[in-house]
């Protein structure tokens, strides 16, 4: 390959790396028709880096196979998202429900808008899908207390006077979140991988060709992940001030960063739905759900005993009852080995009254 060529395939890289250098070293304008405007390159730069990130994780996929294929962009997206939770904390400038707003965003998001408009669009193509049964019940049979233990119970517990755990509670489930994560890793890469790959040849083929060897794609991958992610500290910024003029609520704010981030396993999810590649789009989607809290939660609540402060995990009533609802569906959903149009469209109707309840709790 020549190195034209090869400037021109990682174009998404080396813009999205330029301004990520130009934004930490110069800084950007806050307000008026020059950060509007770099509002506006922040968003097209990122989403064309995600297309980037796609391709990328496409080429791995195809090489590695399932499940590991999608294992690495999950891992990556949400490793990185983690660490960036974790250096906002650890500079004190995080608010302590951070790392709660952050998870429940992006559970509802991965568990109901990408899940549901990936079985949608693969429906409407197909008719009807098949998945592997025990891959999407290993995920939600470990996806479920996690959430609980997580999200639910910390409103509930009476060691403390604000939603959120004790110290001796913090370590317990600490512990029994990074074990259950890791027993779940060990069965989906080494003991149980037959659960995560399709029960079947898809009938449309993915035409991916790896340009590079494999670990070249791995690394090219995280390398245009990264920026997508440390960029949208920025971007938020001017989505919170732009929330804050036009009069819209703040959690709407990490809601539309969260997708933001999320673009890279969404594409992927909703290409391998619309190419019969329903198990893989289950993988991305509940794997993403499931890696935000395994790796999230014995992180913040570290971080959390270590410098003395609450981390508080308990979601409000109003959304402990949406999570519960999500979860519900999920599992009703994911109950046999085929979906179709209604259990994508049941998925967007609950993203959506997540949405109403931002504006109108």
């Amino acid at each position: 390959m020549s190195i034209l060529s090869t400037i021109r395939a990682e174009l998404p890289l080396i813009l999205i790396a330029a301004t990520l250098a130009v934004v930490q070293s110069v800084g950007v304008p806050a307000s008026g028709i020059a950060g509007g405007a770099v509002f506006l390159w922040l968003l097209i730069v990122m989403i064309w880096a995600a297309g980037g990130v796609l391709h990328h994780a496409e080429s791995v996929a195809e090489r590695l196979g399932e499940p590991l294929g999608t294992l690495i962009l999950t891992l990556a997206v949400v490793g990185i998202e983690v660490a960036l939770i974790a250096s906002v904390m650890l500079s004190g400038d995080g608010s302590p429900t951070l790392a709660r707003d952050t998870m429940f965003a992006v559970v509802m998001i991965v568990l109901n808008f990408l899940t549901g408009l990936s079985l949608l669009l693969g429906a409407l193509r197909f008719g009807e899908q098949n998945y592997n049964l025990a891959g999407a019940r290993s995920f939600l049979s470990v996806l479920l207390p996690l959430a609980v233990f997580s999200l639910m119970l910390p409103a509930y517990t009476t060691s403390n006077w604000s939603p959120s755990f004790s110290d001796f509670q913090a370590l317990f489930f600490s512990i029994i979140t990074f074990a259950m994560y890791g027993v779940f890793l060990l069965m989906q890469t080494v003991r149980h991988r037959g659960y995560f790959t399709e029960p079947q040849e898809p009938q449309v083929p993915d035409h991916v060709h790896a340009m590079h060897a494999t670990w070249v794609h791995a690394v090219l991958m995280i390398a245009t992940l990264l920026p997508i992610v440390l960029l949208s500290k920025t971007l938020t910024k001017y989505v919170n001030s732009g929330l804050d003029m036009l009069g819209l609520p703040a959690a709407l704010g990490g809601v539309l960063i969260a997708m933001i981030v999320l673009v890279p396993e969404g594409a992927s999810a909703i290409r391998a739905a619309r190419h019969n590649r329903l198990q893989r789009a289950i993988n991305l989607c509940l794997g993403a759900a499931l890696s935000t809290i395994g790796l999230t939660v014995p992180v913040v609540l570290g971080i959390g005993a270590w410098m003395g402060h609450d981390v508080i995990l308990g979601l409000t009533p109003v959304n402990q009852i949406m999570l519960a609802l999500s979860l519900i569906t999920a599992v009703l959903t994911f109950g046999t080995q085929r979906t179709n149009v209604l259990h994508g469209a049941i998925h967007i109707v609950l993203f959506l009254a997540y949405l109403a309840l931002i504006f109108a709790p």
